[in-house]
Formats: C-alpha cells, sequence, structure tokens
C-alpha cells in the first residue's frame, strides 16, 4: 500500500472518533497531530541512532499503525493520555527506542512547564534571577528602579495565579502558544480593565474626587492641565491600558477662554486703547496657554503610576478653528519640536495625534493649514504627530475618535438619547491568536487550515468571554476614579454593577492577531505580495475573524472587535515557541519574529505609496485597533515629503505614523540614525552610548521608547513598517 493509501486509510478508519483533551474540551480526532509528534520525536535524535534510512516513511507506517490500534481499542471516544500511551507501545514495539525516548521526554518537559508556569515561587525566582524575558518585558518600565520591581514581583504573582485563575483549555492554550492572554501580569488576578477614553469633559465641567480631595471645575487653562494631569495618573493606576485626552484643544479652549476674559478685565483698568487692550490679552493669554501645555508635557513624563511606568498616554487634536483652539494645537506642536530640558530631549509620552480633515487644515487656503505644515515639521524632528485622517476613521469605526491608548478604536455607540458617545468608554482587554502557528500546523492544506483556525477561534471565545465576566466582578469601590468619580461617563453608586458600563456594545473586548504575512507565506512562498490569490487569502482570513466576532457580539451583547495587535515581545514569543516545534521554516521562523498585524514584510522596501495602497483594505476588517506606518530616511529637510505621503494616505488609511531616524548626540552633534551595538546603540560619528550625553528614540510598537535606557527584547522594535526606496523631493 502507498503513502498516500496508508494516510487515506488512516483518517477514514479514525474520522469517527472525539478526543477528550485534558482540559474536557472534545475535538475531532486528527492523526496528523500526531504525525508532527512523531516527526519532532525523530528529529530530536541523533542521525546515527536512527533506524531507518526514510524517517517520513516510516513515521507514515507508524501513524497509521498507531491509528489503526487506537480505532481497535475505542469507539466514540479517546482520552488523550490514552493515546499517548498507544504512540509509546507503538514505537517500542517497532523497536524504535530513541524516538519513543524523545517522545515520552517531550512530553514530560511540556508537563514541568506548565506546572512552573502556575508556580508562584519558580516565578518569583525568574525575577530573582533577573531573567532577561521578565525583567525587560516591557520597553517603557525601568526595572533598575524600586517602584518597577515592586511592579515585576506583583506581576509575576499574579500572572502564575491568573493561568490557575483561566479556564483550563485557555490556560494551556496560552502556555503553549497557540494564543496569548495578554497582560496576566494584571487580569484575571484583579479584574481591572484595558485602555479608555476618559471623560474629562464631564469630570472637568463638573469635580470628581481624587483621595481625599474634592476637586472643584477649573478656572483657568493652567488648572484643568493640571488637573488633566492628576486624573492621568490615577486612572493608570487602576487600569493597565493606555488612555487618551480626545481633542484635547476643543476640550481646553472654555478654560483658556477664562484667561482670556481675566486679562480683558485687567486690560480694562491698565490699557486705554481698545485695541492694544485686546493685544494685550491675547498675549497673556497666548503664554498662559504655552505655559499650561509645557507644564502638561513635563508632568506626564516625569508621573510614575502604581504600576512603575509612566502612563501610556495619547493626545488628541487638530479639528478646533477658533483663535483659542489653533493656540492650543500651536503650542502642543512648538512644545513638543523644541524638546524637554536644556539638550531638548524627544518626549516619549504623550502620544500627539494630530487629525487630518478635508475643509479644515488639508490642504492650502484651510483655514488651520499652517497648523497641518507645524505638524509635518514636528513628525520630521520627533516622529509624532501620527495622523488620523477623519473621514476614514469615520467609515471604519462608526464615528470619529482617537484610539484608545495607542490603536485600540471604539466602535460607533450612541447612548439612551441617541447621542454618539465616546468619551467614558472602555476596552475590556485582548486575546491574540497565533496565526503563523496554524498555517504551519495545516502543512499546505487549506482546509486544514480553516478547520484549526475554526477551533482555535472556538478557544478565544472562551478567553474573551471570561475575560468579560472577570471584568463584571469588580464593584465601584475596587477603582472609584473610574466608576464613581467619572473616568468612565457614568458614575456609579455603591452597590450598583459595574456591567452597566461594559454592555449593549458600550465596551469592546478585543480578538488580536499577530502574522498575517507569515500565513500567506507558508501557502504561497515569502515573496507573494503581488499574487491576488495570496492577497485575497489574507483578507478572508481577517474577514472571517470579522465574521466571527460579529457573532459572538449579536449572541452576547458585549462588543468583541478585531484587533490588530501591537505585538512587542509577542512577535519573539510565537516564532520562538514555533521554531522548537517546527524547526527553521524559510521567511516563517527563521527570521527570529512574526510580523505584526497586517503590515507588509519589513524585510521589503517598497515606496510609502506602495505600502499604504497594499495595506489600505486591511483596516476595515480590523476596525477594533489598527495603525499604519512608513519608515523613512532622516526627513528633517525634506518635510514635503512626509506631507505629500500624509496626504496620499487620506483616502486610503485611518491611522498613520511616521518611522524617520531622530536619534541625537550630545557630544558630537550628530543627528540620525545611530547604530545598534550588542548592548543597545551607539553614535555613528562618535561611537557615544551614555544615555547621559544621547537620546535614542525608536518605536516600539505603538509608542516610541528609550531603548538606550531601558534594553528591549530582541524584535521588539520590529512593527516598524518596511523602509522607504524612494521619496519625492521637496
Amino acid at each position: 500500500m502507498t503513502t498516500v493509501d496508508l494516510d487515506a486509510t488512516a483518517a477514514l478508519a479514525t474520522s469517527h472518533l472525539t478526543v477528550v483533551k485534558r482540559d474536557g474540551r472534545l475535538l475531532r480526532f486528527d492523526g496528523a497531530r500526531i504525525r508532527a509528534a512523531l516527526r519532532k520525536a525523530f528529529d530530536a535524535v541523533a542521525l546515527d541512532e536512527v533506524r531507518t534510512s526514510d524517517p517520513e516513511a516510516t513515521i507514515t507506517r507508524l501513524g497509521a499503525t498507531i491509528d489503526a490500534e487506537i480505532v481497535a481499542r475505542h469507539h466514540g471516544s479517546v482520552k488523550i493520555y490514552e493515546i499517548r500511551s498507544v504512540v509509546e507501545q507503538v514505537l517500542l514495539e517497532a523497536g524504535e527506542f530513541s524516538v519513543a525516548r524523545a517522545y515520552i521526554d517531550h512530553r514530560v518537559d511540556r508537563d514541568f512547564a506548565r506546572a512552573r508556569a502556575t508556580d508562584v515561587n519558580h516565578a518569583v525566582s525568574r525575577l530573582v534571577e533577573k531573567d532577561h524575558a521578565v525583567v525587560h518585558e516591557n520597553a517603557n518600565k525601568d526595572a533598575n528602579v524600586f517602584n518597577t520591581q515592586r511592579d515585576l514581583t506583583a506581576g509575576m504573582v499574579g500572572k502564575a495565579i491568573g493561568l490557575r485563575m483561566l479556564p483550563a483549555h485557555v490556560a494551556n492554550a496560552h502556555q503553549k502558544g497557540d494564543l496569548h492572554f495578554h497582560d496576566l501580569d494584571y487580569h484575571p488576578y484583579s479584574p481591572m480593565t484595558n485602555c479608555c477614553l476618559i471623560d474629562f469633559e464631564g469630570m472637568l465641567s463638573t469635580g470628581f474626587r481624587i483621595g481625599n480631595a474634592q476637586v472643584e471645575p477649573p478656572r483657568s487653562i493652567q488648572t484643568a492641565t493640571a488637573q488633566i494631569s492628576q486624573i492621568i495618573a490615577n486612572v493608570s493606576s487602576s487600569q493597565y491600558g493606555g488612555c487618551t485626552v480626545d481633542r484635547i484643544d476643543e476640550l481646553l479652549a472654555p478654560y483658556a477662554a477664562l484667561n482670556l476674559a481675566k486679562h480683558r478685565d485687567d486690560a480694562e483698568a491698565w490699557v486705554e486703547s481698545e485695541e492694544r487692550r485686546e493685544q494685550f490679552a491675547r498675549e497673556h493669554t497666548r503664554k498662559d496657554i504655552v505655559d499650561a501645555m509645557q507644564s502638561l508635557e513635563y508632568e506626564i513624563n516625569t508621573l510614575f503610576t502604581s504600576n512603575g511606568q509612566t502612563p501610556f498616554t495619547s493626545v488628541g487634536f487638530g479639528l478646533g478653528t477658533g483663535w483659542l483652539e489653533r493656540e492650543i494645537q500651536r503650542a502642543i506642536l512648538e512644545i513638543r519640536i523644541a524638546g524637554l530640558g536644556a539638550e531638548g530631549r524627544t518626549a516619549i509620552f504623550p502620544k500627539l495625534l494630530f487629525t487630518l480633515r478635508r475643509g479644515v487644515n488639508f490642504e492650502p487656503g484651510d483655514p488651520n493649514y499652517d497648523i497641518k505644515s507645524l505638524a509635518v515639521e514636528c513628525a520630521t524632528q520627533r516622529m509624532y504627530p501620527d495622523v488620523l485622517n477623519y473621514d476614514k476613521v469615520v467609515e471604519i469605526t462608526g464615528s470619529f475618535k482617537a484610539p484608545m491608548g495607542c490603536r485600540s478604536f471604539l466602535q460607533g455607540w450612541a447612548d439612551q438619547d441617541g447621542r454618539d458617545t465616546v468619551a467614558g468608554r472602555m476596552n475590556l482587554g485582548v486575546v491574540t491568536l497565533n496565526l503563523p502557528r496554524i498555517a504551519l500546523e495545516s502543512e499546505g492544506d487549506l482546509a486544514r487550515f480553516w478547520r484549526i483556525l475554526d477551533e482555535r477561534l472556538d478557544t478565544a471565545k472562551d478567553a474573551l468571554a471570561y475575560r468579560i465576566a472577570r471584568c463584571k466582578e469588580a464593584v465601584p469601590e475596587n477603582a472609584p476614579i473610574l466608576y464613581v468619580h467619572g473616568a468612565f461617563g457614568r458614575r456609579l453608586e455603591p452597590g450598583d454593577e459595574v456591567d452597566l458600563l461594559f454592555r449593549d456594545g458600550r465596551a469592546t473586548v478585543s480578538l488580536g492577531y499577530i502574522g498575517l504575512y507569515e500565513v500567506a507565506a507558508a501557502f504561497f512562498g515569502g515573496a507573494w505580495e503581488h499574487d491576488a490569490d495570496a492577497k485575497a487569502l489574507t483578507l478572508e482570513v481577517l474577514g472571517t475573524l470579522q465574521e466571527r466576532v460579529r457573532a459572538w457580539t449579536a449572541e452576547t451583547g458585549y462588543h468583541f472587535s478585531v484587533y490588530a495587535t501591537p505585538s512587542e515581545s509577542l512577535t519573539d514569543r510565537f516564532c520562538r515557541l514555533d521554531a522548537e516545534r517546527f524547526g527553521e521554516v524559510a521567511d516563517i521562523t527563521d527570521k527570529g519574529y512574526y510580523t505584526n498585524s497586517f503590515h507588509y514584510d519589513v524585510r521589503k522596501s517598497p515606496t510609502p505609496f506602495e505600502k499604504l495602497d497594499f495595506e489600505a483594505e486591511y483596516a476595515p476588517l480590523t476596525s477594533g485597533g489598527f495603525i499604519h506606518y512608513c519608515e523613512y530616511p532622516v526627513l528633517r529637510s525634506n518635510p514635503r515629503a512626509l506631507e505629500a505621503v500624509w496626504d496620499h494616505a487620506y483616502e486610503r488609511v485611518g491611522y498613520l505614523g511616521t518611522n524617520t531616524p531622530i536619534d541625537r548626540c550630545y557630544d558630537c552633534g550628530f543627528a540620525g540614525d545611530f547604530d545598534p551595538t550588542a548592548t543597545g546603540f551607539a553614535c555613528p560619528e562618535c561611537g557615544n552610548q551614555d544615555p547621559r550625553t544621547c537620546d535614542v528614540v525608536k518605536r516600539t510598537c505603538g509608542y516610541l521608547g528609550n531603548p538606550q535606557q531601558r534594553p528591549m527584547v530582541q524584535g521588539r522594535h520590529r512593527e516598524i513598517a518596511s523602509r522607504v526606496k524612494h521619496l519625492p523631493e521637496a
């Protein structure tokens, strides 16, 4: 009988069997999984110990024998440990002793790893021993400071306990790398929420409480920005994700108007000319605005939350056209261009989000076009602002809003009075699928790919449902700033269910994914970008995810969304686990990282226009979170090139980030791209690596980071988009 006949016979014989997994799940028997395990065991054995010159044929023969033995022993269902017993018996009877030993050792190692993951003592020992993957897991946490060390210790304990709390099959899938349950150091150990759009307007206009202080509404823009920074610090200590000040120019304009009115009153007493009085009032108000926005920038960058890091904060602006709004926008950009301190270092936070809109600031003649020009200049020197394209964001998400923190977008939602509501809404967490693993397990069989994807989506749904259920267990007293004092909009009373703020689509919970490029590479090869069939496959994958989350939303009443994960260390973790399992696979595991979300392969060099055209179809299928990047050479002398890309992107993508070298050496004056070293980065002119006299800033997924000061895990900054070959000239 041929190899094909053996496989077909085995598949027919076992097609009626159901496998009972250790966590209680029921799955259809798939003999290909046994053959994959056998292949791994054969690969683990030295060649001189293998008893056959044709291991693949032996694997097929042994697999058929195993299938036949299972069918003979079991009817209807078979437990996973019973399958393993048959595999071991068949290997021993066939005389494949070394292979049997490798198979058993691998299983035992996995059992030990599973047990260690939930062992609090083992978790803490990894931190004490300064395990690099633990200490430097987050690029914006400085593991040298005490409060970060305390948070890392609590996080390791939280992860160990959290894995015990998760449904068994979800914990198993996370540990194996089938999916990733994000932020295990905080959730589910605590029923915390993820990221949010804080209701600053409601809090500032009606007052709020922090600790023992009842804070009254501000009477100046300086007080308003001081209150904003305090709110950010407290909110960030009560959740684990980022937060956003949406449309800050329009938010703060009424408080700047109070300054203007005061200065007009002062001018009435001291200045005779009406024209001079208005000039006096405006000049003093302009200074107040600059001082207030500069204070906000410094306060955010000097804050440390209870989790040992600067709050992950974003600030959206750009749509206000009044004089006060324009002055606030101008101050934000000019302060960012000037930099922090005497040296003018690049501020890491807040992330700046400048909104482009036709008729407002898009082209010459628009009332705020001069602000757009300033925003372009700022991006060439400081990478921020990223840009939000108003019309496209509305098209993709249903209404306009800035993302919550990095890239998580709320969908359009109306309150009980029919008003579109953005502020005071939140995300309940993310679970990310390892798409490349599904492609590798499929071994070129698309039907099998869809079957495995379907199974993984069932597990992901259970994981996300658990996130919702755990968040609902919080009580208002757990996080007063969120639930009682207005950050989440509606103010709850003691005894109210926090679920009032989550259900009926008010909150989102996100199905993330990673490695769409690698999925297509598995079926079409690494150079698939211009292959229509390959592109269609990737769109079908995201379309399938979107269909499933819509069904979950209709079924549960909670808004599930598809989210292009900012994978950070996950780009390495998934790839490392899959390399251990499948070996080095060209254009997939051999790179040492997986490609974030739907991005173009970072090793290729399209023009920014080609890249944006290629990626434009994806974001509407991943509306719960998305961002596009283009990586450029130094842009300081060519701002019009960047503006040309922004203009091209307007009709194509909703959210675009700039990645350009902005490193600076204060010893020799070099400005550009530092050279990577084994321990960080060095000035290419003088070799300076001292973080005290150089400023190295890189994209670390959605935010900027200082890798010179906080070393990143290898591959952390690989979400950067493809390098650009051609730019339009100024």
